[in-house]
């Protein structure tokens, strides 16, 4: 009997959400090299807007991309295993009451919000099957997974041959008797709060972040210029328009979120959160060297 691993279509997904990112990353680096060429005023509202618009979805798709990657459709003979990044569903075959193509319902299956190729998650409702929640790739081939809780909708590579593997697993019956499981990406963030030391650890970098953020704020306008660049023994320093601070908080609100993420894919595992802990002390620690780089560069004369 064919048991195994069932995943679902991800080629096209990848392409999708990778060329999104490539996009999206260009319009952000544009915008932020802009910041460092105007002067205060509309232009530079302008390109900050667009940086920040630009580069504020990158991690949703970024993430959204690792999780179809890593996604698998798992079945034996006790329970279907939905593994979609952060997201694991665990379902014991005695709970599924039938697995089945979305063809044969007479009210057609709506797609979730931000229905992209390789990402069709979140939930929908249903005249007949109430609220479904989509954990699936490819509009094409999507099968429903109904339990008498929850349903599920997934789209592996072959359905038919997950439905069939499905019927003769339950024919035969299940051999160890397994417990449903539900783990959300939100459980990993709820778990990390409750720590002490990661609560300050990321306040800490938050607070930092805005006062970063407020501090360049007010510079910018006061002050025209400041010595910023590259420095050479015996040479003057080199003047340039206040507009530029914008880089460092920017830079360091890119860095604390990139470290929050990593910490918390660390955290998932007892034996790895010592990284998780370092990963955002890092973060910490490089937010508060912005500040004090941007405290050198003003109080520098000129």
């Amino acid at each position: 009997m064919n048991i195994g691993h069932f995943p679902p279509p991800k080629r096209n997904g990848l392409i999708i959400h990778g060329i999104i990112i490539l996009v999206l990353a260009v319009i952000a680096s544009i915008g932020f090299i802009n910041l460092t060429r105007v002067d205060a005023g509309p232009a530079f509202l302008v390109s900050l807007l667009i940086a920040l618009l630009s580069f504020t979805p990158i991690p949703f798709f970024v993430y959204r991309a690792y999780s179809l990657r890593q996604a698998d459709y798992h079945l034996d003979r006790d329970s279907l295993a939905i593994s979609w990044g952060l997201r694991v569903e665990d379902i014991p075959l005695s709970d599924i009451e039938f697995i089945r193509s979305v063809d044969d319902l007479t009210h057609p299956l709506a797609l979730p919000a931000l229905p992209i190729p390789g990402g069709l998650l979140g939930t929908r409702r249903h005249p007949d099957l109430g609220a479904v929640e989509f954990l699936a790739s490819d509009s094409k081939k999507l099968l429903i997974v109904a339990t008498a809780k929850r349903v599920f909708i997934i789209s592996p590579e072959n359905p038919a041959g997950l439905a069939q593997t499905f019927a003769r697993a339950t024919e035969l019956g299940s051999t160890t008797p397994t417990e449903a499981k539900s783990v959300y990406p939100s459980f990993v963030v709820t778990q990390a709060w409750q720590s002490g030391l990661a609560r300050y650890l990321w306040l800490s970098a938050l607070f930092l972040n805005i006062g970063l953020f407020i501090w360049a704020s007010l510079i910018i306008p006061s002050t025209p210029f400041v010595a910023f660049g590259p420095q050479f023994a015996g040479s003057a320093l080199e003047a340039v328009p206040s507009s530029q601070l914008i880089i460092f908080p920017l830079a360091s609100l890119l860095l604390s979120i990139t470290g929050w993420i990593a910490g918390l894919y660390f955290y998932r595992w007892e034996k790895e959160r010592v990284l998780a802990f370092i990963v955002w002390g890092s973060s910490t620690l490089t937010s508060l060297l912005f500040l004090l780089a941007v405290l050198f560069i003003i109080t520098t004369p000129v």
